[in-house]
């Protein structure tokens, strides 16, 4: 990976945790990476649950982690019960937020439009995004990945202008390798980053594919994390259930220092 792109590491732990558990496990993580300051350490970003947002908030204070929401509102305020705004997760702390994540996509029912007016009310606000992307099993079997993630990539980025992508991460997430133990190899994942990265040069420049970052996530763990991330073209990892494991999601973070 050139040294001008920081790796990053998102724990999304989804619907999981309770009030202390979300603060004990957000206090390992920031103990663990007490001293992992600096431009050439690993992006750290904990994505729990909205109830506890405050609690990890309070519990990573005056570290380097960064807090995120799992999702967020393309609405500003209104009439939309039980959405979430930018405004109030940026009141609660979080830098950053998820879009598109194959959950939202294949268990919620996002659309793309969706996806994408997310995204775009997160970035418009100055908030970092990730925008998640990838293949279900069938598409994969049927040999669309290639055209899959060009199609959420251009869907998820339609409307967003250039200067925004400085505080947009790409996360691949092959959809049959998300919580199953299954992990793509590190040369199919490799594959298709890269593509997604000619993707980001086709939309906007060449420069802006090299800068951009590309983070791998599908059933990662402390044991299969380095091969990974020793990979050109992947970025960092967004880490679903090894994330619950602080222990763990410090290996993940420690694969991607960088070695030099």
């Amino acid at each position: 990976m050139p040294p001008t792109r920081r790796p990053i590491i998102g724990g999304n732990w989804k619907m999981n945790t309770n009030r202390a558990s979300a603060r004990a496990l957000a206090a390992a993580v920031a103990g663990g990476l007490a001293s992992s300051r600096g431009s050439n350490a690993p992006e750290v970003v904990l994505f729990p649950p909205f109830p506890y947002l405050l609690d990890a908030a309070e519990a990573i204070a005056n570290s380097p982690v960064l807090l995120g929401a799992q999702d967020v509102s393309q609405f500003d305020n209104g009439a939309y019960t039980g959405e979430v705004s930018v405004a109030m997760l940026q009141d609660c702390g979080c830098r950053y937020v998820l879009a598109g994540h194959s959950e939202r996509r294949h268990v919620i029912g996002e659309p793309d439009e969706v996806v994408n007016a997310k995204a775009r009310a997160a970035l418009d606000r100055g908030m970092c995004c990730i925008l998640c992307v990838g293949e279900t099993l069938e598409q994969r079997r049927a040999g669309q990945t290639d055209e899959v993630n060009r199609r959420q990539v251009t869907a998820g980025l339609q409307g967003v202008p250039a200067d925004h992508l400085s505080r947009l991460v790409i996360a691949y997430e092959p959809v049959w390798a998300i919580g199953t133990g299954v992990t793509a190899t590190p040369a199919d994942a490799q594959d298709a980053h890269a593509k997604i990265r000619a993707v980001i040069a086709d939309l906007y420049s060449p420069d802006a594919a090299a800068a951009i970052r590309i983070q791998y996530g599908g059933s990662v763990k402390g044991s299969n994390a380095a091969d990974l991330l020793a990979q050109p073209d992947i970025d960092g990892a967004l880490v679903g259930g090894a994330s619950l494991d602080a222990a763990d999601f410090l290996r993940i973070v420690q694969a991607a220092a960088p070695t030099t």
